[in-house]
């Protein structure tokens, strides 16, 4: 009875739930994948490289071990993209939107758990924020693999549309997994480096998944409110200046350089220095060879990695109004003010107390990823490179400088972990911290100490 009773108080808790949701789906997607019937070989997949593969899957990463489409057969590509679309849109998403379509009457602790997984501010709209949201991503995603088909069933035939529909599905829930193999191992769409209609369609893909669907429910009631909230102004603004900044820093940095941007025309060096700065904030194609750019692009492609994309989005990162927040917040100090303003409004001390942690949870998590990874490899690897990875795995991101194919389990081990927080800690962890019951009485007042800082 006690041994019930606790594990009702544990499962009371949203967050907890979604997260466990998370990893019961990454454990089936892993048992899936070991199978021999999933691969090209018919051998059993070592677990930790399932698990890898699972979990960067579920996680919408993209970090792989095996090339998605030699090694894996047509069996574990369905399983791998189901995973994916599982991973970007949430099971509780998903199973919600499943029971409200069959009419089914969902409890109370089940609206307040799919409440948290879509980030809705009241029960009331949490339905149909629900069923929004799978609308849209169907309709993005059914949109992107239409036009993505008018490139790939001229090259590929019938099998063009898998290739459509596997890329448009991955593109939109910012996974990065591709099914190009075929054109060269690990190519991902270097191949299409010169094809605009590919490059800008695997782009809007990205940044409609990235936007979040807090901003897509807004400026669907845009029509009728006129007016936007703070968080989708923050979104759309940071959004805006990180993907046409970056896009110049890249250009910038890789200009000259003759294993990238260097032979490419005018039009293809921007279209491909836009295509880096966008797919760096959470998506992990690549159209250009990541392992031989300059240092200098690859701390650029960090940042923006690390900052990822938008809160309740398939994007990872710590988030571009988490950034945000702690960027206004440093601002407000230097200005001596006392209360952090954005826009022209305060924004409470919990959020900016939640955005620190965040910022703090990333920063150990990438760190303590990066020094496994360094001391723990068999072969030289460079701290560059392996920050890279790092915060790559973290933010969900999927780009790789070559690092994680030649790590060893312990590395790979610690990298699928590090995948699993990314994708469900920045947020979910720092709200199950601030849900944690103080066993202080709320009324007792507690002497203030006094620390020098700065």
């Amino acid at each position: 009875m006690l041994l019930e009773k606790k594990r009702h108080t544990f499962m009371n808790t949203p967050v907890r739930v979604i997260t466990i949701s998370f990893l019961l789906v990454v454990v089936v997607g892993t048992l899936l994948l070991t199978l021999p019937i999933c691969n090209r070989q018919g051998v059993w997949t070592p677990v930790v490289d399932a698990l890898f593969t699972a979990t960067s899957a579920t996680c919408v990463t993209g970090l792989i071990i095996y090339d998605t489409y030699l090694y894996w057969n047509a069996l574990g590509q369905c399983i791998i993209i189901l995973l994916i679309q599982i991973g970007g849109l949430g099971l509780v998403t998903l199973t919600t939107f499943f029971n409200l379509t069959i009419g089914k009457k969902l409890g109370l602790r089940h609206m307040q758990v799919a409440q948290e997984s879509v980030s809705s501010e009241s029960l009331v709209d949490t339905a149909r924020l629900v069923k929004m949201i799978i609308v849209i991503s169907l309709a993005f995603e059914l949109a992107g693999a239409l036009i993505l088909s008018s490139v790939f069933i001229p090259d590929f035939g019938a099998h063009g549309i898998f290739v459509s529909v596997f890329l448009a599905i991955s593109a939109y829930c910012n996974a990065g997994f591709d099914i190009l193999g075929f054109r060269g191992e690990f190519s991902s769409l270097t191949t299409y480096f010169d094809n605009p209609v590919v490059l800008y369609t695997i782009m809007a893909l990205i940044v409609c998944g990235g936007l979040g669907f807090i901003v897509w429910n807004d400026l669907y009631t845009y029509r009728k409110t006129h007016k936007l909230m703070l968080h989708t102004k923050i979104v759309l603004i940071v959004t805006a200046v990180l993907i046409f900044g970056g896009g110049g820093l890249f250009l910038f940095t890789e200009w000259s350089n003759p294993t990238t941007l260097g032979s490419m025309s005018l039009g293809e060096k921007i279209n491909n220095a836009l295509f880096m700065s966008v797919t760096t904030r959470t998506a992990g194609f690549n159209s250009i060879d990541i392992a031989t750019m300059h240092e200098s692009s690859k701390l650029i492609s960090i940042i923006l990695m690390f900052i990822g994309a938008a809160p309740g989005s398939t994007g990872g990162g710590i988030k571009v109004t988490t950034f945000a927040v702690i960027l206004m917040t440093v601002y407000s100090v230097i200005r001596g003010r006392s209360d952090t303003i954005v826009m022209g409004r305060r924004v409470s001390q919990p959020v900016v107390y939640k955005a620190l942690a965040v910022m703090v949870i990333a920063a150990i998590a990438v760190l303590l990823s990066t020094s496994t990874i360094v001391f723990s490899a068999d072969r030289e690897i460079s701290m560059l490179d392996s920050l890279f990875e790092s915060v790559s795995a973290f933010a969900t991101v999927g780009l790789s400088s070559g690092v994680t194919a030649v790590t060893n389990t312990i590395s790979r081990i610690l990298l699928s972990l590090t995948m699993f927080i990314g994708r469900v800690g920045p947020v979910s962890l720092a709200l199950a911290l601030a849900m944690i019951p103080s066993t202080r009485n709320r009324n007792q007042v507690v002497p203030e100490g006094k620390i020098m800082v700065g």
